[in-house]
């Protein structure tokens, strides 16, 4: 077998530890952007990871987190070994609450202390130990220099790779109160009595603010990171659907095996109450199996030998024998998984716009502090250095982009986890600013607007009888993926007829089928085509009449030819799917223009968009003529949404501005689009259109409040109106409400 194609590019997942804010980010998807071999990244400060396009061959896994932890962070690549690791707390709660814990004992003294100088508290009994400076320099220098200790090592990386970011500010603040502090005991007469900010007496002291500043901002790290795991309820819920074991028979034995140890082709015994723990066919049993948690249905349904079963999903009755068709990596809720989480690391286009902003802002921050600093010292108050320190300690505190990093990705993985809740899969981020623009919906027939069962009417033959035709037919279709194909096979099975063996089976999308039985060349398809491919025989005028009553009766007729000669006419009925009617209608009142784009006769198109409530509908449609219909409203300067299920509809879900793709549909297709619904019923569209505007909502309501609190703290901060104390606690505050505003999407 041979190995990868040098050019090949893979998708690699990374998990990253010790990122603060949007700068850090900025910083890593700079740096390993650069390294050969890279040909994307893309960070999620909101997951702490980092989603790779790499060329294996040009670059190991080693070279990449070794980049990383140079840059001061730590880093994992979840390599691919046939075991699929359950996510785990990436994002340090339990780190986070002991240094939060431990800066607030050290913090709790100097808050004692002050009791005596307010007004209030004055009465309080303080002990005159915590008055002490020696007392107060030995707690400070604890929190400075353990409690701040990962605050100095990533200010010290960012500033080695020439950039800025959180722990910068927060060390400059809180080093500049520590040290002005450290100086005023040795030389500035503040030896035996601490004066407190705003009281008498001793020269002031600042190691209070400094440590309050390391408590809050550990406060605030806790607050946001319970917060996140709040938002990874949706893929934690998906994970769960991965059973740690599944039973499979072996030499005729059964066997425990661990999940990701279940192999293509295994026998599965799947008993009542046992999760499924692969995509596979049934072969023996009955029973009724809840799949809700795949398809968002609540009604179990009923599977039989020949059923297809859906990892995740839950045996209610009885013993089924299943075969593996797709596991580990390949099944159903690994992909969803693997879906989830690359719709939270693609970044859509809102949040490069966040992301240049917060490139710019700790160093343009830095600037304003000093340039704070150097007014009030030279010109507010003259010769105050303790004022005009406080004042820029502040703004450098108040400032942190910490805000305008989390509002976009934080909103995406609500919002592409609330989806997933709906039977919604948005591969991309992208997608859900994209959706909401959507002007013009076009819906595929056949799998998506009617039920894709479609069910044997009648047919006519041109010569022998019609079940020679049905025999004929059906070796041909025995490996076609449409359901007309299915269907005429189905019929073929349950009259009992022994198939004939297929040979050079070729499918011509939007057209039909083709392939060698019993010696013969067999055409299986639309009318045209074989007209088009010189088939004679062919009828027309008169020989039409029989054939158009099917086709006015909604019926699809699928026409045969053998050896080029017309060998006759099969008609199938679909049927309408039951929300089909519905979707169509709550689009159209969301101001869409919602039409048909067929393959299949007019006559049949126009009694299905009848039934529909379409009035624009396009028949006879090829796939390249799919295209072309995307492509003219597109430079009509409409944004196009297309929906649709099988081969034929694959360009057109690529072309268009988002593809829908229906789970059931064929492999190209859901490869082609940009949006699975699992579930069959038309109104996930609405669902999912839905879920994107309000996401895209509360995108611009978070970076709207991050820009509106920077652009009125800031100014405050200058003109002395916030302390180090009170800027610490907006600037954690307001990070973990966005954090907040964005889990209201879980509600959408």
């Amino acid at each position: 077998m041979s190995g990868p194609t040098p050019t090949a590019v893979r998708q690699v997942g990374i998990s990253i530890s010790g990122m603060t804010c949007a700068a850090c980010a900025a910083r890593i998807e700079k740096a390993v952007g650069r390294m050969d071999g890279v040909e994307g990244i893309s960070v999620n400060l909101a997951l702490n990871t980092a989603s790779l396009r790499v060329r294996p061959h040009q670059i190991t896994f080693e070279q990449i987190e070794h980049k990383i932890e140079q840059l001061g962070y730590s880093a994992q690549v979840h390599r691919d070994n046939g075991e699929e690791d359950k996510t785990t707390d990436r994002l340090g709660t339990g780190i986070t609450g002991w240094m939060a814990f431990v800066s607030m004992l050290l913090t709790l003294p100097f808050i004692w202390s002050m009791m005596e100088h307010h007004s209030l508290t004055s009465s309080w009994w303080v002990p005159d130990l915590l008055s002490n400076p020696w007392f107060q320099l030995t707690l400070a220098t604890i929190a400075q220099f353990a409690i701040g200790q990962p605050f100095y090592r990533g200010a010290y990386y960012a500033l080695k790779s020439g950039s800025a970011n959180m722990d910068v500010l927060v060390v400059m603040g809180t080093s500049s109160a520590y040290f002005y502090s450290h100086y005023l005991m040795f030389h500035g007469g503040a030896s035996g009595e601490v004066a407190h900010h705003g009281g008498s007496g001793a020269a002031p002291l600042y190691f209070d603010a400094s440590v309050m500043i390391f408590t809050i901002v550990w406060l605030g790290k806790w607050l946001e990171a319970i917060s996140k795991r709040r938002t990874l309820v949706s893929l934690k819920r998906l994970q769960e659907l991965r059973p740690e074991t599944a039973y499979v028979v072996r030499e005729e034995k059964e066997v425990k095996v661990p999940f990701h140890e279940v192999r293509e082709g295994d026998t599965l015994v799947i008993r009542p109450g046992d999760q499924i723990p692969a995509d596979g066919t049934v072969l023996e049993g009955y029973a009724a199996v809840n799949e809700s948690m795949i398809s968002g249905e609540s009604v179990p349904v009923d599977k039989q030998p020949g059923d297809g079963v859906t990892s995740g999903t839950i045996n209610l009755n009885g013993v089924l024998m299943v075969r593996a068709a797709r596991v580990g990596h390949q099944s159903t809720v690994a992909r969803m998984i693997r879906l989830m989480e690359e719709a939270q690391a693609a970044k859509p286009p809102i949040q490069r716009m966040a992301d240049r902003i917060s490139a710019v802002f700790v160093p343009v921050i830095i600037v304003v502090a000093i340039a704070t600093f150097a007014a009030w010292y030279g010109i507010v108050e003259p010769g105050a250095i303790g004022g005009a320190l406080e004042k820029a300690i502040a703004v450098l505190l108040i400032a942190c982009p910490c805000a305008l990093g989390l509002a976009t990705p934080t909103s995406i993985l609500v919002g592409s986890g609330r989806a997933a809740q709906s039977g919604i899969l948005f591969k991309e981020g992208r997608q859900l600013e994209v959706l909401p623009g959507t002007e013009v919906v076009l819906l595929d027939k056949t799998g998506t607007l009617t039920a894709g069962k479609p069910s044997w009417v009648d047919a006519v033959a041109a010569k022998g009888t019609v079940t020679g035709l049905l025999r004929t037919v059906s070796g041909a279709e025995q490996h076609a993926e449409h359901p007309l194909g299915r269907a005429i096979v189905q019929e073929a099975l349950n009259r009992g007829l022994t198939l004939p063996d297929g040979e050079r089976f070729e499918a011509v999308p939007g057209r039909g089928i083709q392939a060698t039985v019993e010696g013969r060349r067999v055409q299986v398809g639309s009318r045209r085509w074989l007209q088009d491919s010189g088939a004679a025989g062919v009828p027309e005028g008169a020989g039409l009449s029989r054939l158009e009553r099917w086709e006015q009766e909604g019926c699809t007729v699928v026409h045969a030819a053998v050896d080029g000669q017309w060998y006759g006419a099969i008609a199938l009925r679909d049927t309408l799917k039951p929300a089909a009617r519905k979707a169509v209608r709550q689009l159209k009142a969301m101001g869409m223009e919602v039409r048909m784009v067929t393959g299949d006769h007019s006559r049949t198109a126009r009694t299905i968009a009848k039934q529909a409530g379409l009035e624009q509908f396009a028949a006879e449609v090829q796939p390249e003529g799919k295209v072309a219909i995307v492509q003219q409203l597109q430079r009509d300067g409409k944004k196009v949404t297309m929906v649709g299920d099988g081969i034929n509809d694959a360009p057109a879900l690529a072309a268009a501005d988002v593809g829908i793709s229906i789970a059931r549909g064929t492999d190209i297709a859901k490869s082609a689009a940009d949006v699975v619904l699992l579930q069959g019923d038309l109104t996930g569209i609405v669902r999912a259109i839905r879920i994107s505007r309000s996401t895209m909502r509360v995108i611009r309501q978070n970076l709207m409040f991050s820009l509106f609190y920077n652009a009125l703290a800031i100014p405050l901060a200058v003109i002395g109106y916030l302390a180090p104390w009170m800027a610490c606690t907006a600037m954690a505050l307001s990070s973990v409400t966005v954090i907040c505003n964005a889990l209201r999407l879980q509600k959408a």
